[in-house]
C-alpha cells in the first residue's frame, strides 16, 4: 500500500498546517545513534522514484544487502508497489501502467507478460487479495476503484475487463483489503474513507460504497490499514486532534465500526502518511511525513489491548526519529525489522528491531541509501 506521487504533493499546502503551536508537544522522540544488530531479515523492495528504479534488498547479519539483479530500472516513474501474498509475484504501478514481475527464491525478479505492461492504468495504490486472484488498484482523479483478475499460478491478468466500484470522491490516498479478505477501504482526502464490500468468488467483487467522513472538515484522510486479524480499521487524517501537531490516528473495530474511545489519538506530526499493524497485532505504527517546525519526520507507536472484546490504543512513551519525509512503512516477514522509506533522504532507508527492554520501543539498526542519491524512496514491499 502506497500514497501516489502527484497525489502526494498536492497534499503539502495549507491543511497541513493547521493548529495551535505551542498548545501541546509531542512526547520526545528517541535520537540515540543507530545500534547494531547481527539479525537477518527476509526480503524487501524500495521504489526509488527520482531514479524510476525498483530496488531489493535484505537485511544479512545487520547489513543491508542487494538482492541479486538489484537495482532494476523501470519503464518511468513510479506510484506504487505490491506483493502477492503468496510471494510469487509482485506488481509495480508507473506512470506508463502495471508491470508484473515474478519472483524467485532469492528474491531476484524478473519482468513478467513479455515486458509489457497489464494495464495502462496508473494506480496510486494497489494491493492483491488474499486469493491472489485480484488485483485491486485506486486511481487518482478517478471516482472509481478498479479490481482487475489474475492468474494465480502466472500473476498475469486473465480478463481486459476490469470491474469498476463508485466512489463518492475522485481523490484518492491509499487503498487496502481487510485481511479476511470482504471489505477494500479507500483513503479519499477531504472526502473521507470509502469502504466498499468485497468478494473475491463474484465477477464483479464489488458491493455498495459507504463513507467514513474526515474528523475536521479542514482535514483530509491520507492513509488506512486493517489490523492483522481484521479487528480494527485505521485511518490516518491530518487536523484530526489539537495542538501543534494535528495528525490523527483514527481507529474502528471492524466489525461494528464504532469509532474507539480516545480515538483519534495524536500522530505526533501533521501528515500520517503510512501506518504499519504488526503482524502480531499487538502494535500499529504510523509514520509523520511533517513535524511541526521540521521536515524530518517521526514513528509514532500505540500498543493494542482489549477486555471482552473492547479494544484500546495506549500511546508508546516516545516517538522514533525517521529521516526527512518519510512516507512508507513496512514490516519483513520474519517479524523482526520495521523499515522506514525516507522521501527526502537523510537516509533514504532506516531499518528498526524491537527493544528488548520497553516493549514495542523501536531501536534504530540500520542507516543507508537505497541507490544514488537523491532516489526520492516512496514506498516498500516486504515479502509475505
Amino acid at each position: 500500500m502506497t500514497i501516489g506521487k502527484w497525489a502526494r504533493l498536492a497534499l503539502l499546502g495549507a491543511p497541513l498546517l493547521a493548529g495551535c503551536k505551542g498548545f501541546w508537544n509531542a512526547p520526545p522522540s528517541t535520537t540515540t545513534p543507530p545500534q547494531t544488530t547481527t539479525a537477518s531479515s527476509g526480503n524487501f523492495y524500495v521504489l526509488n522514484t527520482a531514479t524510476s528504479q525498483l530496488a531489493g534488498f535484505y537485511i544479512n547479519a545487520g547489513v543491508l544487502t542487494a538482492l541479486p539483479g538489484s537495482p532494476y530500472l523501470l519503464a518511468s516513474a513510479p506510484l506504487a508497489i505490491a506483493v502477492a501474498p503468496n510471494n510469487a509475484f509482485l506488481y509495480v504501478s508507473t506512470a506508463s501502467g502495471i508491470y508484473l514481475y515474478s519472483i524467485a527464491s532469492t528474491g531476484q525478479l524478473t519482468l513478467g507478460n513479455s515486458s509489457a505492461s497489464i494495464t495502462q492504468d496508473q494506480a496510486q495504490s494497489m494491493q492483491v487479495d488474499a486469493t491472489n486472484s485480484w488485483l485491486v488498484e485506486a486511481v487518482s482523479g478517478v471516482d472509481a476503484v478498479y479490481a482487475i483478475q489474475i492468474n494465480p499460478s502466472t500473476g498475469v491478468a486473465t480478463s481486459t475487463t476490469e470491474q469498476i466500484g463508485a466512489l463518492p470522491a475522485a481523490t484518492v490516498q491509499q487503498l487496502a483489503i481487510s485481511p479476511d479478505n470482504t471489505h477494500v477501504f479507500v483513503a479519499m482526502g477531504a472526502g473521507g474513507t470509502a469502504m466498499i464490500p468485497f468478494s473475491s468468488g463474484n465477477a464483479d467483487p464489488f458491493g455498495a460504497v459507504s463513507t467514513i467522513p474526515v474528523q475536521n472538515a479542514a482535514g483530509a484522510a491520507l492513509s488506512v490499514a486493517v489490523d492483522p486479524s481484521s479487528r480494527l480499521l485505521y485511518v490516518g487524517e491530518t487536523v484530526a486532534t489539537s495542538g501543534s501537531n494535528t495528525g490523527g490516528l483514527r481507529a474502528f473495530t471492524l466489525s461494528t465500526l464504532k469509532e474507539l474511545t480516545g480515538s483519534p489519538f495524536s500522530s505526533q506530526g501533521l501528515a500520517p502518511y503510512s501506518i504499519l499493524p504488526i503482524s502480531t497485532g499487538d502494535y500499529v505504527y504510523v509514520a509523520n511525513r511533517q513535524v511541526s517546525g521540521s521536515s524530518t519526520g517521526v514513528i509514532a507507536g500505540f500498543s493494542v489491548s482489549s477486555t471482552n472484546s473492547v479494544y484500546a490504543l495506549t500511546a508508546l512513551g516516545s516517538t522514533f526519529q525517521a529521516g526527512t519525509n518519510p512516507e512508507a512503512l513496512a514490516e519483513d516477514n520474519t517479524g523482526t525489522f520495521v523499515f522506514a522509506g525516507d522521501f527526502g533522504g537523510n537516509p533514504d532507508l532506516k531499518g528498526y528491531t524491537f527493544d528488548t527492554t520497553n516493549a514495542g520501543y523501536l531501536d534504530a539498526v540500520v542507516s543507508d541509501a537505497t541507490g544514488t542519491d537523491p532516489v526520492q524512496a516512496s514506498a516498500i514491499a516486504a515479502a509475505r
